[in-house]
Order: structure tokens, then C-alpha cells, then sequence
């Protein structure tokens, strides 16, 4: 999806095989839209039973439902829908690689109903069966509750690896390199 700013006054969404046009005049927030878009994603990302509907997030933000995904989308680049489902599969993968919980308990505690659909849709975004995640993850867990090193990105990896003193001011001057 490529964005760009037109000038007409009037927004616009032009669909061209599969790209799309919109003008951000209307798409622009001001502060407070922005505020209430993040705590409506933030309303997403809490594990309630029975978890809010795109309306009641809708109302929430003050806006219509339809108004409210298309805002959305356009500030987080994800439907509430889709990031909710990100969101719930983020917090399996951490279930199953930390816990002691079975895959059936995970799908279950992560607010899916069913546990064929959370498999299959394990398997599609993730890569591997949540089983099969579950057994190659807690492989490379040493201490119980603790996510391994690699799963860790390798940046963090490294700065922990650093001494307290990389971390001081240096106290020689770069220019003379």
C-alpha cells in the first residue's frame, strides 16, 4: 500500500491493482484523536473476557465504527482486528515458551475459543504448530520462566555482554581519528 499526499481538498482513496491513494488531510490527527487511538490499542492489547467489539472500542474513541478501523490502520498499519490477533499470538508464544502450560491451555487463556483455529493460524503466521514451537523453544530454555538468549535480539544480546565501562563517557576526543 503506497500513501501520498495529494492536493486536492477532499479525501481520496483510488485503488490501482493493488495500490492505494489517500489524501491525508482528512487522515491527519490532532492530539487527541491520536490519545484515544492509542488507548483503544491499548484496550486490544488487555486480556479481558469477554474482550471488546471493533464497536465498543469505536465508541470508546468517539468515532463510528467503520471511521475508527480506517483511522486506525492508518496510524498503527494494522486493522484492530488483525492487531488483536498479533497481540494474542505474541502473548501464546510467550506462554509456550516460559510456561508449563499445554497448548490447549494457552489457546485458551489467550481468548481463543477454539483450538483448531488457533493451531491453524499459529501455523500460518508463526511458522511451525504451537506444539512443535513449544518443543523447540523450551529446548533452549536453561532457567524456568526465563525467555532464552535466542530469542533475544542480538544487539541486546551484545550490550549485556558489554562491561559497565563501554557504557561511560569516553574520554578521548573523536575528532583526532
Amino acid at each position: 500500500m503506497i500513501f501520498k499526499r495529494e492536493s486536492s481538498s477532499s479525501a481520496r482513496a483510488t485503488t490501482q491493482g493493488s495500490r492505494r491513494t489517500l489524501d491525508w488531510g482528512r487522515m491527519l490527527l490532532r492530539h487527541e484523536g491520536f490519545r484515544r487511538l492509542c488507548r483503544a490499542r491499548d484496550l486490544l492489547r488487555e486480556r479481558r473476557e469477554p474482550s471488546p467489539s471493533i464497536a465498543d472500542l469505536a465508541r470508546e474513541v468517539q468515532i463510528s465504527p467503520f471511521h475508527f478501523i480506517r483511522q486506525f490502520e492508518a496510524v498503527f498499519g494494522v486493522t484492530p482486528h488483525q492487531f488483536r490477533i498479533q497481540t494474542r499470538l505474541d502473548a501464546a508464544r510467550h506462554l509456550l515458551a516460559t510456561g508449563h502450560y499445554s497448548v490447549t491451555d494457552v489457546c485458551m487463556d489467550v481468548g481463543f475459543s477454539s483450538l483448531g483455529s488457533f493451531s491453524a493460524l499459529f501455523t500460518k503466521r508463526i511458522g511451525e504448530a504451537p506444539s512443535a514451537y513449544r518443543r523447540r523453544v523450551r529446548a533452549m530454555v536453561q532457567v524456568p520462566g526465563v525467555i532464552p538468549a535466542d530469542l533475544t535480539p542480538g544487539c541486546l544480546t551484545l550490550m549485556g555482554r558489554l562491561p559497565p565501562s563501554a557504557f561511560a563517557r569516553p574520554a578521548r576526543n573523536f575528532r583526532e581519528a
